[in-house]
């Protein structure tokens, strides 16, 4: 059974930084592209950062290009996101999730419950 735990979310101020961290278990994920994807209240989720198995692909939404650093180790099954540079509309709950594939585009099949990240001004 896949499952993904997130970790790392709080209350911070603007310009903090934050490290998130996704454990995985369930299955060996070196093979398998993963994401971040956070949901703003009232707002569609969306896709910040992804990264390929082999960690040699990256993708980064627009709005976290330069801020958001997503990287992985495969030793310890973990994700994670660097987030520099907090701004108040970075606010929302963010989740890791899994690909059956090695597409950043998805889709992605597996997802954590979330940790929510909030930046106040």
């Amino acid at each position: 059974q896949v499952q993904l735990v997130e970790s790392g979310g709080g209350l911070v101020q603007t310009g903090d930084s934050l490290r998130l961290s996704c454990a995985a278990s369930g299955r060996t994920f070196s093979r398998y592209a993963m994401g971040w994807f956070r949901q703003a209240p009232g707002k569609e989720r969306k896709l910040v950062a992804a990264i390929s198995g082999s960690g040699s692909r990256t993708y980064y939404e627009d709005s976290v290009k330069g801020r958001f650093t997503i990287s992985r180790d495969t030793v310890k099954n973990t994700l994670y996101l660097q987030v520099n540079s907090l701004k108040p509309e970075d606010t929302a709950v963010y989740y890791c999730a899994a690909t059956d594939n090695d597409w950043l585009a998805g889709p992605y099949d597996y997802w954590g419950q979330g940790t929510q990240v909030t930046v106040s001004s």
